[in-house]
């Protein structure tokens, strides 16, 4: 059992990671009224760099931690459980808006907002949910504490976006 859920920090860490800054991005811009290419540029850019910078962060931490241990793990593994989940999980935020700009569907496109709430709520839960199954913990309270964590971060970044929506 531990093999197999040996990278659940990672998941945990990187998915949530993942979900919550891309979708506070989302959040942002759609609070400052700004359009969804808008969303598609600062929301894949935040995917990428900040995918990047915790695998990175991830990698130089396991790393130090190993060596002060004198530990001979392997740092680049959790580095890429970590990017792989932000990657994977972070991309939920945007995956209506992409499908929005693909097919120009005029529903879609009014309605990709409200389907990007919903879909990372669902994945909010599921990180949740699954850590709770993993650590042995009530999986409804680790699922509901993980989308309230990330409800809020979205949240103040909408309302960040909202209040400064007049500066451009």
């Amino acid at each position: 059992m531990k093999k197999r859920w040996e990278f659940l920090p990672e998941f945990v860490y990187g998915g949530t990671d993942g979900a919550i800054t891309t979708f506070a991005v989302v959040s942002g811009v759609i609070g400052a009224s700004l359009s969804s290419s808008i969303v598609l540029i600062l929301g894949f850019a935040n995917l990428i760099a900040d995918g990047f910078s915790m695998a990175v962060s991830n990698y130089l931490s396991t790393k130090s931690r190993n060596e002060m241990l004198k530990c001979k793990a392997e740092a680049r593994k959790t580095a890429l459980a970590t990017f792989i989940a932000f990657l994977i999980i972070g991309i939920i935020p945007l995956f209506s808006f992409v499908v929005a700009a693909i097919t120009q569907n005029d529903y879609l496109i009014k309605m990709q907002f409200i389907y990007s709430i919903f879909l990372t709520g669902i994945a909010m839960l599921i990180i949740g949910a699954i850590k709770g199954r993993v650590t042995k913990k009530s999986k409804i309270k680790s699922a509901l504490q993980t989308f309230l964590i990330g409800g809020t971060a979205a949240l103040l970044a909408f309302i960040v976006g909202y209040l400064l929506r007049n500066l451009g």
